[in-house]
């Protein structure tokens, strides 16, 4: 396959990328044939054009903080799980009742392996060393096999949950080839929808795409905001139409708590009339590094903590929170109507956004050079890019114990948002639900052991107990199983029924 007789020489040529078949003399036929084939999948010029709006956006707003242009989110279109108490049920049943009309779907980004967890498969394969040792995936897919069930039972009317998951190329197969080995845990099949972002070269600083090998590209998935471009291209949109889906919760397959198409978020932000809503866990140290989600020039955006001034981000308001508090935990909700508004209308209008690198790449002999300070960008969208296209623009705030522990990094002494914290959240979780239904724990001498209700200083260890979604989806339910009785840990509540593992596992 010559390059010059397919025409793919003169396209990088125009394209000022001509450097990318420096090596194609060197190259077997196989690896030619690969090289061509991803090559020609590409548009340099859309490429090109990225890179040079990127660089623009990102040196003109290097310099400029965002605090003069900064409102935080007005009260009236707060939803709050502790300030507005009264309506959490309403919401609940008005999700609940959407839910049984088939009008719910549920987007999970995917398309993280985890490398700084020190594996190399996807994220939401791993197990955080619970009793019952299930992974991300399969706790979010008992998740929504729980609400099925409920949404059921109330409206007596069989109903589903259409789950879509966006892997990137690194983990499609492998995700795939998980959910297949395990039956997708309960779940049909045909509920169950893969589709993959996109893909985008790394360049370095003068626009110039990076090999990683002599005949392979530097390639990095665009972001999760590569959602709505995968969206269109992927039929994914065309399928959530045939399926008469309404409403779509959006979130990131590393938070251990996510409450999956949570009902009281949907019905809010259903109620409220919302196209676009975000749930936010409150902020209460200011320099804890989390984007804000927040009023700039008028319209909503998640702002990093890098982009405001120490003396903004400690703020605070008469009642002593926070003035900039909306803290972005990547769960979203959309109305199917603005999706598809921002698929079809808005989605070439996103800006990428810059992340300077260090990308191992060949130099002009051909060999690996392994840069040790950024050499290039690789170019992202972000999920949240598209609130300001929203009419009306809602937010929930929700409890950070109850709903929110991130997945990030390895096991380590003071370490964040580690397996450790994860496996620590959701059973100081299930411990609150046995003790809100009545039930108590006993420890080694027969005493109770005091209701401690969450982990705040971190120092006590969680009660190890585990109550599987399939028994309880958000601490319902659990009365008859325990009230009234003593428990000693290890407690696990399951399909089968309650039973307490002692210290050699029997």
């Amino acid at each position: 396959m010559d390059p010059n007789a397919s025409g793919l020489a003169q396209r990088l040529a125009e394209a000022d990328q001509s450097h990318l078949l420096q090596f194609w003399s060197e190259l077997s036929p196989a690896e030619q044939a690969e090289l061509t084939r991803e090559l020609q999948g590409m548009d340099f010029k859309e490429i090109n054009g990225f890179f040079k709006n990127a660089m623009e956006t990102s040196s003109g707003s290097k310099q400029e903080k965002m605090d003069t242009r900064m409102e935080p989110v007005p009260r009236e279109v707060l939803g709050s799980v502790t300030r507005d108490r009264e309506c959490l049920k309403d919401w609940e049943l008005a999700g609940l009742q959407c839910i049984s009309q088939s009008k719910v779907a549920v987007l999970l980004l995917a398309g993280g392996q985890g490398t700084r967890l020190g594996v190399s498969y996807p994220k939401g394969m791993y197990d955080v060393g619970l009793p019952s040792h299930k992974t991300l995936f399969q706790i979010q897919a008992e998740r929504i096999l729980k609400l099925q069930q409920l949404a059921e039972q109330k409206h007596k009317t069989k109903c589903c949950v259409p789950w879509y998951i966006m892997t990137s190329g690194r983990t499609m197969e492998s995700t795939k080839d998980f959910f297949s080995r395990h039956n997708y845990f309960g779940l049909e099949k045909n509920n169950v929808v893969f589709f993959q972002q996109g893909m985008l070269p790394a360049m370095d600083y003068n626009g110039k795409i990076i090999l990683e090998s002599k005949g392979k590209l530097s390639m990095a998935p665009d972001g999760n905001g590569g959602l709505y471009r995968a969206l269109g291209n992927q039929g994914i949109i065309d399928d959530m139409e045939r399926r008469g889906v309404e409403f779509i919760h959006v979130y990131c397959v590393d938070n251990i708590l996510v409450k999956v198409a949570d009902p009281a978020f949907v019905g809010f932000c259903v109620q409220k009339g919302a196209d676009c809503g975000a749930k936010v866990v409150e902020k209460t140290n200011p320099t804890e590094a989390v984007g804000v989600v927040c009023k700039v020039d008028g319209r909503y955006q998640v702002v990093e903590y890098s982009e405001i001034t120490l003396a903004t981000a400690e703020k605070r308001s008469a009642d002593g929170r926070l003035m900039f508090n909306a803290g972005n935990v990547a769960n979203h909700f959309f109305s199917f109507s603005f999706l598809r508004d921002i698929v079809q209308k808005h989605e070439p209008q996103l800006q990428h956004h810059v992340a300077q690198k260090k990308i191992p790449h060949v130099d002009a002999k051909g060999q690996l050079i392994k840069p040790d300070k950024p050499n290039g960008i690789k170019m992202e969208k972000f999920v949240f890019d598209i609130f300001q296209f929203a009419k009306t623009f809602v937010v929930y705030e929700v409890l950070r114990e109850d709903e929110f522990s991130p997945l990030k990094n390895a096991d380590s002494q003071e370490g964040k948002d580690t397996p450790t914290t994860a496996r620590h959240a959701l059973m100081s979780l299930h411990h609150r639900w046995v003790l809100n239904a009545g039930g108590h724990f006993i420890d080694e001498n027969g005493r109770r052991v005091p209701a401690i209700p969450s982990l705040k200083d971190g120092t006590d260890l969680p009660i190890k107990c585990e109550i599987s979604p399939v028994v309880s989806y958000g601490g319902e339910g659990l009365e008859e199983l325990v009230k009234g009785r003593e428990f000693h840990p290890t407690l696990m509540i399951d399909e089968n029924g309650v039973h307490e593992l002692v210290k050699n596992g029997v």
